[in-house]
């Protein structure tokens, strides 16, 4: 059992790979507020480290990658603490992993259900063990898939496949998901981490900062954080820039700057 205490999120490292795994087996891997922060810490944490070349995310116990949403994490409160504090923080948590500058596998050796799915949308590239299946079951429940099920997901799976889930109910075994490019890999029950270790392995002999621009580039083109990667990479070709010395020199020493444009 997981106690309060307890982690939600264990942080793991192997070499140039961090790894994640949800720890909340007893309740499926859902997420509670606490799991929800550890996640935006983990990330903050990962983006700085310059060691860690690729993430893994997955889930323990073998049922669940993540059933979603803890339900009684939600369920008691009021409409604008729902959507101020569970959905807004729960977006921001999601949106800091699809960003990560690192690339992003989520190996689901479970099922993926609700914001489970949200979940794993985020990641670059999805490996799913061959018993795992994945719907967005929240209209049963009443409520609509929160954490970008009807935006990143369709962006990144298409609407057919979301609708038939969200609008449908329908639940997807494996091999199905992969054949509508939910998940990219389909491996035997109990291999996920081992594909995914293969993988990150490789991404890990590839030059990091290409891969990090190329990343941006890919998400850019995707809808995902146009702004910021084209600031970013701005502000990256003018801090290289002798204009740039120049200037900081010159506000130190109080005195007008003399740019070459070089």
């Amino acid at each position: 059992m997981t106690g309060a205490s307890e982690p939600r999120v264990r942080f793991g490292q192997d070499g140039a790979i961090a790894i994640l795994t949800l720890a909340r087996p007893d309740k499926l891997n859902a997420l509670d507020e606490a799991a929800i922060g550890e996640l935006g810490a983990l990330c903050q944490r990962i983006e700085r480290d310059e060691t860690i070349r690729a993430v893994i995310l997955t889930g323990e116990g073998g049922k669940a990658f993540s059933a979603g949403g803890d339900i009684g994490g939600w369920s008691g409160k009021t409409p604008l603490e729902f959507g101020r504090f569970w959905l807004r923080e729960g977006h921001a948590v999601f949106d800091a992993l699809a960003r990560l500058r690192q690339p992003l596998i989520a190996v689901l050796n479970g099922h993926a259900l609700g914001g489970g799915l949200e979940l794993a949308a985020a990641a670059d590239l999805r490996i799913a063990e061959s018993h795992v299946k994945l719907g967005l079951p929240e209209a049963g429940l009443g409520i609509i898939p929160g954490w970008s099920g009807t935006q990143r997901a369709v962006r990144r799976f298409g609407a057919p496949a979301i609708r038939r889930m969200a609008l449908f109910g329908e639940v997807f075994e494996a091999q199905a998901a992969l054949e509508l490019g939910l998940v990219d890999v389909v491996v035997a029950t109990g291999e996920g981490m081992a594909e995914a270790k293969r993988l990150a392995a490789k991404v890990c002999e590839r030059a990091p900062v290409a891969t990090e621009l190329t990343k941006m580039l890919i998400n850019a083109a995707e809808g995902e954080e146009r702004e910021r990667v084209l600031e970013t990479m701005a502000g990256m070709f003018a801090a290289s820039t002798e204009d740039l010395a120049e200037g900081v020199a010159a506000f130190r020493d109080k005195r007008r700057p003399d740019f070459s444009g070089r």
